[in-house]
């Protein structure tokens, strides 16, 4: 006997079992195959940025990115191996960067200030973009209560504000860890965007109770943390992968048909590809990727820049709308 075929509507869809899934209500879903049609500046289609991480941990205590195994506090082996970034590996890397004429995107604790000011200064001799990244990455922003989340936010506009006279455009967590308030205290205190959420390859308009805050595409995988620390790659493992990463994203955007505007990140840890061993071969990935940026093939920019610009698209549109409906309404009346 053969079975009855199955109704696929036959399950009740409003039972509270088997219904949608709670949501973050940020934005919606949108797939890749709906594809944009603006450009980046001088019609490029794929933007690269860098992430430079420049982070500060208390000693003793606190959260910390671990090379060796944990020890008890104080754990100098860790400790130590953090501060080497700071006071060396970062140093190695903005010289790659000059060496490249590559911009960055500097992500920073604000503890910095008080305890490297000269790394920061060199940073903005350079014209990079400074990123608020909390106070210091020995705290995990999501353990915070509202009021001292607010405070932190609105501490390291400030402090970043005093120290070049422009508030900082972008916000990227501590330990990327969020409270469910996040975009709502960073779009309420002045922030244009976010770079936690690593959810497409372009940037993405998210819903806020104060307005609109931009989605930066942060990446999780082209960054040296989860890829080094995490899965034990080396540093030619690495840098393959920025190259890889780098080419495949350019081919997706140029594509005739199928292509558009996209965003690759990479971020970097000074601790991590400060190391000279590390440091030979992401060189490489580097110039792969500056060779590009001088044929003009891609946009090469900070995450600030990316934002600026989908602001100046959202204005273009709303104008166009406004003068569409305007152009309507007159010949109605005529």
């Amino acid at each position: 006997m053969e079975a009855a075929p199955i109704d696929a509507n036959a399950t009740r869809r409003d039972d509270p079992r088997f219904g949608a899934l709670r949501t973050h209500g940020r934005f919606d879903y949108r797939p890749i195959v709906a594809r944009d049609t603006y450009c980046w500046p001088n019609g490029a289609r794929l933007a690269v940025y860098l992430g430079f991480n420049l982070e500060h941990f208390a000693f003793g205590e606190g959260l910390g990115a671990n090379l060796g195994p944990l020890s008890p506090q104080p754990d100098v082996l860790n400790y130590s191996w953090r501060e080497y970034g700071n006071r060396v590996g970062a140093w190695r890397c903005l010289d790659l960067f000059d060496d490249l004429a590559l911009p960055a995107g500097i992500v920073m604790n604000t503890a910095l200030l008080d305890h490297c000011p000269e790394l920061i200064a060199a940073c903005v001799k350079r014209g990079d973009e400074l990123i608020a990244h909390g106070h210091s990455n020995a705290h995990r922003q999501s353990d915070f209560e509202r009021a001292h989340e607010r405070d932190l936010i609105v501490h390291c506009r400030a402090r970043l504000a005093a120290l070049t006279g422009q508030a900082p455009a972008g916000w990227l967590s501590p330990w990327i860890s969020e409270t469910l308030d996040t975009p709502d205290l960073l779009a309420q205190a002045g922030y244009r965007y976010t770079l936690n959420w690593c959810h497409d390859d372009r940037p993405v308009r998210m819903r806020t109770g104060h307005g609109p805050l931009w989605s930066i595409p942060y990446p999780q995988e082209v960054n040296d943390i989860p890829m080094i620390v995490g899965r034990h790659l080396d540093g030619a493992a690495f840098a393959d992968m920025i190259v890889d990463q780098f080419d495949e994203m350019l081919t997706q955007a140029t594509h005739p048909t199928r292509g558009q505007p996209l965003v690759m990140g990479i971020a970097l840890h000074p601790y991590l590809v400060g190391q000279p061993y590390r440091l030979r071969h992401l060189r490489r990935a580097l110039a792969h990727i500056a060779q590009a940026a001088r044929a003009g093939t891609i946009w090469m920019t900070t995450p600030g820049a990316i934002s600026a610009h989908m602001d100046a698209i959202e204005a273009a549109t709303e104008a166009s709308s406004e003068g569409a409906i305007g152009s309507d309404l007159a010949a109605t009346i005529r």
